[in-house]
C-alpha cells in the first residue's frame, strides 16, 4: 500500500532527482528513481508521478506542449519555488538530506576536506557539492550532448556559465545560466569568442575569423556559424542570461 502525504523533506528529495535525470527518463524504470525511492520508502511509479507534477511548473515544458501532470499539490509548488528562488541554499540542503537518506554525513561524503576546519570545512564542503550538482544538472539536461558540436562523451563536457560564476552569485547555480559545452567552445565562449542570440544560434566574433587559421576555423566553427544549438529538455538558457554574455562578453 502506498503511503500517505508527502513530506518536504521527501519532495525536497524528489526535485533533486528531477533536476539530475532528462525528462525523458522519468519512467519507474529509471534505476535513480529506484534507488531514491527505496531510500524514502516511496514506490517507483509514485517517485515518477512526483517528477511529473515538477514538470507541470517548468514553463519551458508548457511552451513544448509538454504539460506534465495536472494535479500538483500546493507543497510541490512551494518546493518548486524554494529552489528556483535559492539554487545556493536548497542544493545544498538536498544533498545533505540524501546524506542522511543513506546513512552517511555530507561531510563523510566529502572526506577529503577532513585536514579543515569549522566554517571553513563547511564552506568548501558547500561548494564543491553545489558544484557538482550544477555539472550533473547541466549535463543531464543536455543529454550528455556539446550544445554545439554534439560531442557526448562525459569527460569531454563542461557545464559552462553564461554569467560567469564570480559575476552573479544569486545565478550561479540556476540551470538556466547554463549550457553543456566540449572544451574548446566552452573556452571560446567563456573568453567571447563565440555568443549565442536570443533565438539560441550560434555566432561567431569577428576577431576569431580574422586570427584563427582558415583550416582550423573551417573544421571547427563553419558549418556552426548561424545555425541553432542544441537545446536542453528542461531549463532553457534564459534569453536575459544570453543577452548580458552577448553584451559584457561577447568580443563583436
Amino acid at each position: 500500500m502506498e503511503r500517505g502525504n508527502w513530506t518536504k523533506e521527501e519532495l525536497i528529495l524528489a526535485f533533486n532527482l528531477y533536476c539530475q535525470i532528462s525528462f525523458g527518463t522519468i519512467h519507474k524504470g529509471n534505476l535513480k528513481i529506484i534507488e531514491l525511492a527505496k531510500i524514502i520508502d516511496r514506490t517507483p511509479s509514485a517517485l515518477a508521478l512526483k517528477l511529473f507534477n515538477f514538470a507541470s511548473f517548468d514553463p519551458y515544458l508548457k511552451e513544448r506542449g509538454i504539460k506534465g501532470m495536472q494535479h500538483a499539490g500546493k507543497l510541490d509548488k512551494e518546493i518548486w519555488d524554494e529552489f528556483t528562488n535559492n539554487w545556493d541554499a536548497l542544493i545544498f540542503e538536498s544533498e545533505k538530506i540524501l546524506a542522511k537518506g543513506q546513512n552517511t554525513t555530507i561531510e563523510k561524503k566529502y572526506e577529503d576536506f577532513e585536514d579543515k576546519k569549522g566554517e571553513d570545512k563547511i564552506k568548501e564542503i558547500k561548494t564543491r557539492v553545489n558544484q557538482n550538482f550544477f555539472r550533473k544538472l547541466i549535463l543531464s539536461i543536455y543529454n550528455y550532448k556539446c550544445a554545439i558540436s554534439g560531442i557526448d562523451m562525459p569527460d569531454l563536457l563542461i557545464a559552462s556559465h553564461i554569467i560567469p560564476w564570480s559575476m552573479n552569485e544569486k545565478e550561479r547555480l540556476n540551470p538556466q545560466n547554463g549550457i553543456c559545452l566540449s572544451p574548446l567552445y566552452d573556452s571560446c565562449f567563456d573568453q567571447g569568442y563565440i555568443g549565442i542570440t536570443s533565438d539560441y544560434k550560434l555566432i561567431i566574433s569577428n576577431i576569431l575569423k580574422k586570427n584563427l587559421y582558415k583550416d582550423c576555423f573551417d573544421r571547427n566553427f563553419r558549418d556552426f556559424e548561424n545555425k541553432s544549438i542544441n537545446l536542453p529538455d528542461k531549463f532553457l538558457p534564459k534569453i536575459d542570461f544570453l543577452d548580458y554574455h552577448y553584451k559584457n562578453i561577447f568580443k563583436k
